[in-house]
């Protein structure tokens, strides 16, 4: 039997980009999964933080933060926003910056640690991602984190003790440094069986035409001795 391909994904809860990369990326996997010799594959999430330095209760709108944070004007920060809203939209995404509430998301990366171990994690990226982007939910507070968990199929006392014992934060740490290790310094940053690296969202085609040619290299070796 041939090996699954895994697929590494480091991606922020509130990078949009890797919300539309994820999206491609299952619509490319979806894709290639109706081949006749469909590729076996397995995604797993890894914590990285665009901007560790954001406090729980940011000031000000995601404009006002791009605007500081990359130091362009507020009308250029607009602009982006309005850019990546569009790219989001064609993605199938339905973003609303005018809700979302800027955070820091280490907690919400040590609930993607926890979900991980129970076997959700998948489950918890999505409901994550759409909570922070389509919804206006504050993913830096415990309460909303603990809910959420609950609603992507987790049990919510053991969410809240996950997050309050900080158990999963040298998981986090540990994702962190293997980043640095591959010199991934954006995301979303793919890794492909450890060996091809695939950065920012691509197309779902793109990732559907490397997906098939990873397959038939994990089929040569398994032809090379039928």
């Amino acid at each position: 039997m041939t090996d699954a391909i895994k697929i590494d994904v480091w991606s922020d809860i509130a990078c949009p980009w890797c919300y539309i990369g994820k999206r491609n990326l299952e619509k490319g996997l979806a894709e290639a999964s109706g081949d006749d010799d469909a590729p076996a594959v397995e995604v797993v999430f890894h914590s990285f933080e665009l901007s560790p330095d954001t406090p729980v209760d940011f000031e000000g709108g995601e404009t006002d933060y791009l605007a500081t944070h990359k130091g362009i004007s507020p009308a250029q920060a607009q602009q982006m926003l309005e850019r990546v809203t569009g790219v989001a939209a064609d993605a199938g995404l339905e973003y609303r910056f005018d809700l979302l509430k800027h955070t820091n998301t280490v907690k919400a990366h040590e609930l993607l640690h926890f979900a991980k171990e129970q076997g959700r994690q998948h489950e918890m990226a999505e409901r994550l991602m759409s909570a922070y982007f389509t919804e206006g939910r504050h993913l830096g507070r415990e309460d909303e984190l603990v809910e959420l968990a609950a609603e992507a199929g987790l049990d919510a006392d053991a969410a809240r003790e996950a997050l309050q014992s900080g158990r999963y934060l040298p998981a986090v740490r540990a994702d962190q440094a293997q980043a640095s290790a591959y010199g991934i310094n954006g995301v979303p940053f793919f890794v492909i069986d450890g060996k091809y690296g695939v950065s920012g969202a691509q197309p779902a085609e793109a990732f559907a035409q490397i997906v098939r040619q990873v397959w038939a290299e994990h089929r040569e070796p398994a032809d090379a001795t039928a």
